[in-house]
């Protein structure tokens, strides 16, 4: 089975800021399927493997061409650097649109929160919800003025419900004020860093939104803070001991042991992958564990999270 189906053509690239671009692409033999805010794809790499990009809903987009937006890593690991060197009428092959990252809530007004990158699907989701005529409000925040992608495209689409926020001045982003200023039925939605997702569900729940009605998407570097380093792990059930290199994850070591494994997001985001740890310290790098249960090391997402023992014992 072919894992990344789509095979599409660049049309254009545009250097939206000193580290961000947009890149445009044609699909080659086909059409993209119909996807929704907050999907996105995985586009395969040279080395084997893959990254997850959010589809933008840009505006005067052509029916059928896809759009992406691509931070450059400092401390790319191959992902950001191979898509920034891309250049009009290269190919690279891609998954179907996949989406963990959906908007909800009927008709119920939305508060988007985006910072950085993570604007990417935040736009999807404007443009979506001025299609359907559903209120909202986007607040997107960065380090300084220049640093913010799309803010032309993101005018264009929310018009006044735009406000825009930098660290460096006055108009920093206090996500209190955005969250009481939001109506008490608004669907809470951000994408960002994990400090800015940790603040917005932090600032939403203290208000007393109600968890299913804040949605979040991390957007975060290719680089782990600690370098990766090669570990076991035991499986319970049956004793069977496998390695993890340092460029696979968890689950791509259990599947190239013929292993079966239930998973989605592959990003620490979704919790479908998550399992218990018998013994053995886990390096969580997920955004859904809560600080206790990360605290516990009882259990862990096997698509993002690391091992600091040797060995981890997993209820598998």
């Amino acid at each position: 089975m072919d894992t990344h189906p789509l095979k599409l053509k660049v049309q254009s690239v545009v250097a939206e800021t000193p580290f961000i671009r947009s890149l445009v692409f044609g699909v080659e033999g086909g059409a993209v399927p119909r996807w929704q805010a907050g999907a996105h794809i995985r586009v395969s790499l040279p080395n084997g493997g893959d990254r997850p990009y959010s589809l933008m809903a840009l505006p005067g987009l052509a029916e059928g061409a896809v759009a992406l937006g691509v931070l450059r890593e400092e401390m790319s690991t191959g992902g950001s650097q191979f898509m920034h060197a891309l250049k009009t009428g290269d190919i690279v092959r891609a998954t179907a649109p996949v989406n963990n990252f959906p908007l909800q809530g009927g008709s119920a007004p939305a508060l988007l929160f985006a910072g950085g990158i993570g604007v990417t699907p935040i736009l999807s989701m404007a443009a979506e919800l001025n299609a359907r005529g559903i209120p909202y409000r986007l607040h997107y925040a960065g380090r300084t003025p220049g640093r913010l992608a799309f803010l032309p495209q993101l005018q264009a689409i929310c018009s006044k419900g735009l406000a825009v926020h930098y660290d460096s001045d006055e108009s920093r982003l206090d996500v209190a004020a955005a969250l009481g200023d939001a109506p008490a039925d608004a669907h809470v939605y951000v994408c960002g860093p994990a400090g800015m997702i940790d603040a917005v569900k932090a600032g939403a729940l203290s208000r007393g939104v109600p968890a299913d009605r804040i949605h979040f998407e991390l957007f975060k570097a290719e680089q782990p803070g600690s370098p990766n380093k090669p570990f076991e792990v035991e499986l319970k059930s049956t004793g069977q001991v496998i390695t993890v290199a340092t460029d696979q994850s968890i689950i791509q070591a259990l599947e190239a042991a013929g292993l079966d494994v239930l998973y989605d997001c592959q990003r620490g985001d979704c919790g479908i992958c998550q399992c218990g740890v018998i013994a053995g310290v886990p390096d969580h790098r997920d955004v859904i564990l809560s600080d206790d249960e990360k605290a516990s090391n009882k259990v862990m997402q096997i698509c993002v999270s690391r091992a600091k023992s040797e060995r981890l014992v997993l209820d598998l």
